[in-house]
């Protein structure tokens, strides 16, 4: 499976745009489908942005390494399990993401989410800032549709993405959030 881009790139091959939105998790696990469902949310924010980019990861893991390169921001969107009550909004920052990065595997693929982040850093492809916007499952299980509890924080996690966004593109902060 090939990730999916939100937009397409521009003709000019060689430009990357800055930001990079990634949304990761399996739809088909119930809550661990956060990520695309927020990814959804900011690409119809951003859809016009020559700056952001957003890209559905889905669960590829290291298959995502070359979209990593040459960015400035890079804004994760993912269910977190870190035991707190189910749908509350977790945002680490990139020191913080690589403190515990090789030590977690709570999620059908959050352990090559881990690897991905650990691979970029190694290979001095990390962009300068990265950001998880992550949200506490309910349910990770076989089945469609997001736990009401999680559904009920995509606004608030939604805004939380795009005040980064803001942050690292100032161009954009005349772009409603919320």
């Amino acid at each position: 499976m090939t990730p999916v881009a939100c937009q397409m790139q521009s003709s000019d091959s060689e430009s990357v745009r800055p930001v990079l939105i990634l949304g990761l998790g399996n739809v088909l696990l119930g809550d661990d489908g956060v990520g695309p469902a927020l990814l959804e949310m900011l690409r119809e924010k951003y859809v016009s942005a020559p700056e952001v980019e957003c890209i559905d990861g889905a669960t590829q893991g290291m298959a995502l390494l070359s979209y990593l390169t040459g960015r400035s921001t890079l804004i994760l969107l993912d269910a977190f399990a870190n035991g707190k009550a189910p749908g509350e909004i977790t945002i680490l920052n990139k020191e913080q993401i690589l403190a515990i990065a090789a030590n977690r595997a709570t999620t059908a693929h959050e352990g090559n989410a881990g690897e991905l982040i650990a691979a970029a850093h190694l290979l001095g492809e990390l962009p300068e800032q990265v950001f998880l916007i992550g949200v506490q499952p309910e349910n990770i299980r076989t089945e469609l549709g997001l736990s009401a509890k999680v559904s009920a924080a995509l606004q608030a996690a939604c805004g939380c993405a795009c005040e980064i966004v803001d942050h690292a593109t100032p161009q954009l902060l005349s772009k409603p959030c919320a």
